[in-house]
């Protein structure tokens, strides 16, 4: 079976709102196109990775991650999905076009994944390469979930390839507990089954160990700042934390192929994906022949301006060329202004002056264009509109602040966290915090390291701040900001709910 016959495949796992019903279904897995060969294999998880690079998908990591959160608005003419979620219009999230595309093609890769997961045991082929293919399923179909738990909470639970259409109909977890067990254990089985072996767009043993880390702490702390339905799990939130260290620990400790990266242009360059930070990101190169196979996420940042190229300053001497863009994510002045005073993670990595090649200023904040930028998706090698940027899914400084918020204010911890606010010409943190304020530290420090990378709404839920910090969800409930609703769609669809 060759790479084309499995791109013929069309998938309706959770998912039958992208299915005709009243048509005889097609596309599904039979016994006359199962996988057997590793290149078949190979092929196979190059589909379910690729399910990741959806537009729908891989751009709703910031309509959701970051939009709805206190650091970005959106333009005043982006659609009417994009303003329902900047505004916490709730009423409306039922049919919002962003979490309905969001919510299925989450399901269209976790039915990727179970392909491998239920073929791969029975296949003749080396037990190495197998082992390898089977846990980066395993990886996916955790990554897939914990994306979908994190925005919507209880869900439907697939486990096994979805081959016939009323296999696509599946009741509600029943609650947080078994949506985490099935997390938890495919990303212990994902690292046991991996080892370490950095490559662009693919998982290996460090990225399993540091989603284990990542869902046992927003187990614990959520649980510990009463989240609606967290709040109920029968899991201990000490026991929670330590897992978060002893997993966390290992990505830091246990090897050597993954650290920090002590420059933070070098972080961002589109020509190192390779760098010491980078544990996951989506695999999108500009010679590609469609959008997601390349790659537009900078258009989304960067303001439209007039007047062809323009660079940035590096601080250095140096200017790196860039486009102008679609001005869709626009940074809040209030978000800026909560940087350190020097911080170059606003003062070089936020941008409010643009140049020419020769280095004159052409255009900058507030005259010229209406909000600071990042410059975090920049590619100046870029062909048209098509860039090699790609979302930052994991990255060595994120599970060194999960490390340290799971310990407390240790001094391991403080070195750690130090060492990132250092790199961005700040001075060290208040070295005699409680462990209270040392996690609302790292919060905090979480906020302006990892700003536009599709991490603040989570952090916010978790700490349940939501209505705290953002202002436009600041009148509705707890319950009501946790959990996006499922898309009412699916409802209507899935007769399993």
């Amino acid at each position: 079976m060759n790479t084309k016959n499995i791109l013929l495949i069309l998938l309706c796992a959770g998912l039958i709102s992208s299915c005709d019903l009243k048509e005889e279904p097609y596309g599904f897995y039979s016994e006359d196109n199962f996988l057997k060969s590793a290149e078949d294999f190979e092929a196979g998880v190059g589909y379910a990775y690729d399910a990741l690079t959806f537009l729908e998908y891989s751009r709703t990591i910031f309509y959701l991650g970051d939009l709805p959160s206190e650091t970005v608005g959106i333009k005043p003419d982006e659609g009417a999905g994009s303003q329902e979620l900047d505004s916490w219009q709730i009423q409306n999230y039922p049919t919002n076009p962003k979490l309905v595309n969001f919510f299925k093609y989450a399901y269209i890769a976790i039915n990727r994944a179970n392909i491998i997961i239920d073929q791969a045991p029975g296949a003749q082929i080396d037990m190495d390469i197998k082992n390898r293919y089977l846990g980066e399923a395993y990886f996916l179909r955790a990554w897939n979930y914990f994306n979908l738990v994190r925005y919507f909470g209880l869900v439907p639970i697939h486990t096994t390839n979805v081959s016939t259409l009323d296999q696509t109909a599946a009741p509600l977890a029943t609650n947080l507990d078994e949506v985490y067990n099935l997390i938890l254990s495919d990303v212990r089985k994902a690292e046991e089954l991996l080892g370490i072996d950095q490559r662009t767009g693919r998982a290996d043993k460090v990225a399993a160990q540091s989603l284990a880390a990542k869902a046992y702490l927003f187990i614990a702390s959520a649980k510990e700042n009463n989240v609606p339905l967290y709040s109920e799990m029968d899991r201990d939130v000490k026991q929670m934390y330590d897992s978060v260290a002893h997993f966390s620990g290992k990505v830091l400790y246990d090897q050597s192929v993954y650290r920090f990266d002590d420059n933070l242009l070098d972080i961002f360059d589109v020509e190192k994906p390779k760098g010491p930070e980078h544990i996951f990101l989506m695999s999108m190169d500009r010679t590609g022949m469609i959008e997601g196979d390349y790659s537009k996420i900078s258009k989304l940042f960067i303001p439209y301006i007039a007047g062809g190229d323009i660079y940035l300053d590096d601080k250095n001497g140096n200017f790196t060329k860039s486009h102008d863009g679609f001005g869709t994510f626009q940074t809040k002045e209030t978000f800026y202004a909560s940087f350190p005073e020097n911080d170059l993670r606003a003062e070089l990595m936020i941008i409010d002056s643009v140049y020419n090649q020769s280095g004159d200023l052409i255009a900058n904040y507030p005259n010229d264009f209406q909000y600071r930028f990042s410059r975090k998706y920049v590619d100046p090698l870029f062909i048209g509109d098509k860039t090699s940027t790609k979302p930052y899914l994991i990255r060595f400084s994120d599970v060194a602040l999960v490390y340290a918020e799971a310990v407390g204010p240790t001094p391991e911890a403080y070195e750690l966290v130090n060492y990132i606010r250092e790199r961005a010409g700040v001075e060290p943190l208040n070295p005699n915090l409680g462990l209270e304020e040392f996690r609302e530290a790292i919060l905090q420090e979480r906020a302006w390291e990892l700003a536009f990378e599709g991490h603040r709404l989570p952090d916010l839920r978790r700490f349940n701040k939501v209505t705290t910090l953002v202002e436009e969800a600041s009148g509705l409930s707890p319950e009501q900001v946790a959990f996006y609703p499922l898309p009412q769609i699916e409802i209507d669809l899935n007769q399993g709910l």
